[in-house]
């Protein structure tokens, strides 16, 4: 690291900022905070995302050419306290197939301005192929950034396979985990984080929750990463509490548990979701500006139907009903319906559904309560697998092909093909999901996985011996798929922090 950590500790406050960017008394009284990235990337329109130490405006140059020459210059909103200094500004008007490189600058009124930040991002387009990293879970379980073992290694090992995008499929904060200066290891090793003042307790507030997410920016691998590769972002549980759904209230055993003062977790929701869109680059809904499920159509090859699981699921229990209602809803009729219809108009050759919670998913013993769609019973569907055997039946009457699932959260990556011939529930087309991660958090032990709709598992990384081993153990993945653009084909690749291939699969596109 080229950051030692006493350089990462100087700098430290309330609001995380970046130490190689904090300017001297010999620079501008401004500077660009937490680094610059982009999102929900179309073949001719991008979102740019910046945070800014001071109230200033987004200025915002994009070229294709890295010197800049002809470049389009574009004066964005301005960045206040009131919006936690960040800043979007949508590009649109992009070339499709075409590197952009674009270049961020904040100005404040009084005539000071930061010093610019680069960045680079690639449109899809025709005759070119399409590539992406995909998974989730970082800073989880204490595991913080290490500057001494390597910061967030993952990123820099994605960065190296040169994708057009990441699919971040949730959990990019640990909202309600505190991170402690150092963890000792059972057999002597210790592992040391970089703390800053919103990782030391529990987010219960705006300001904590924003904390959280710029503690990210702190490690170089992760900014570099940030400004070299758009991401298209969900959220998941973290990123407010663990396995919370909408009106949830805590226990006192279990605020004492967590460490938390609030016992309706609403107000957490809100200040949660409002962290999640300042610092998410993504175009917001016109008539349901609180909306994060959406689909990102990305050229001939593919459209990514980005899912919400958290927003509109009914309370977690023994997810066993017959028959739906509020208390089986994981995505809700709203967004399901969306998804058909949009399904349906789909001309992209593969549909990607991206969603954090796997199909099949499940713990070995019953549970009084279930946080993901299955419930162990192998049967007919029941409680929220009645919204996926809803979703399946309608891709098959409707014909729509070449459906992939990608998922997350577990901690563990795995590939699993659904096959309706081995299946309860047989109203279906064969498809396979994609389960990956964690980029930055303690493994999944789990190993057992529901039959309802015919899984089976072709691959799933090792388990661990200790329930909560640290990131220099290795059990870091991701997923990298890329479509070429002559045969239409669907590579997926399961690969660990080396970037060693653990599982390949190829799908050819139907005709």
């Amino acid at each position: 690291m080229t950051i030692g950590r006493r350089a990462f500790l100087a700098g430290l406050g309330g609001f995380a900022a970046t130490p190689a960017l904090i300017p001297s008394p010999a620079r501008a009284q401004i500077s660009i905070a937490d680094g610059i990235t982009a999102g929900d990337v179309t073949p001719s329109s991008a979102v740019v995302w910046a945070r800014t130490s001071n109230t200033s405006r987004m200025i915002v140059d994009w070229s294709t050419e890295e010197s800049f020459r002809n470049a389009q210059h574009i004066e964005g909103p301005i960045a206040t306290a009131r919006n936690g200094n960040v800043a979007q500004t949508v590009l649109d008007g992009l070339p499709s197939g075409k590197e952009i490189f674009y270049r961020v600058r904040f100005k404040t009124q009084g005539g000071g301005a930061s010093a610019p930040a680069t960045g680079r991002l690639v449109t899809p387009g025709e005759g070119r192929d399409l590539s992406f990293v995909f998974g989730g879970d970082q800073c989880g379980a204490g595991w913080g950034i290490n500057p001494d073992w390597g910061g967030l290694r993952i990123f820099k090992t994605m960065l190296d396979t040169r994708p057009d995008f990441l699919i971040h499929l949730g959990d990019r904060i640990y909202a309600d985990r505190i991170i402690h200066d150092e963890i000792r290891l059972p057999d002597g090793r210790r592992w040391r984080n970089i703390v800053t003042p919103a990782k030391k307790v529990v987010a219960e507030s705006l300001d904590l929750f924003r904390g959280n997410y710029s503690y990210n920016f702190l490690d170089e691998h992760y900014r570099r990463f940030s400004a070299q590769v758009p991401m298209i972002a969900t959220w998941d549980d973290h990123e407010v509490m663990n396995n919370w759904w909408p009106g949830r209230r805590l226990t006192w055993k279990e605020m004492h548990r967590k460490g938390y003062g609030i016992k309706d977790t609403t107000p957490l929701v809100e200040w949660g979701r409002q962290a999640f869109f300042e610092f998410t680059p993504m175009r917001r809904n016109d008539t349901d500006p609180d909306r994060i499920y959406r689909k990102v159509p990305c050229g001939p090859l593919a459209d990514v139907f980005m899912l919400d699981g958290r927003s509109y699921r009914g309370p977690n229990d023994r997810n066993r009903d017959r028959f739906g209602s509020e208390n089986t809803q994981m995505l809700g009729p709203a967004q399901i319906e969306w998804l058909k219809n949009e399904l349906q108009k789909s001309k992209a050759v593969w549909k990607i559904i991206a969603n954090p919670q796997p199909i099949a998913h499940v713990r070995k013993r019953p549970a009084p309560r279930y946080d993901q769609w299955a419930n162990g019973d192998h049967g007919a569907p029941l409680g929220r697998e009645l919204e996926i055997a809803d979703i399946l039946t309608f891709i098959k009457r409707q014909g729509i092909q070449n459906t992939v699932w990608l998922a997350a959260d577990v901690h563990y990556s795995a590939a699993f093909q659904f096959d309706p011939n081995r299946a309860a529930f047989r109203d279906f087309l064969p498809f396979w999901e994609f389960v990956s991660g964690p980029f930055h958090a303690r493994p999944g032990r789990v190993r057992h996985f529901d039959k309802t709709f015919g899984a089976e598992r072709q691959f799933r990384t090792l388990v661990p011996q200790g329930s909560n081993a640290p990131p220099m153990d290795g059990f870091l993945y991701f997923g990298h798929a890329r479509i070429n653009a002559q045969t239409g084909s669907l590579r997926v690749t399961i690969r660990d922090l080396n970037d060693r291939t653990l599982f390949s699969r190829t799908l050819e596109p139907a005709s």
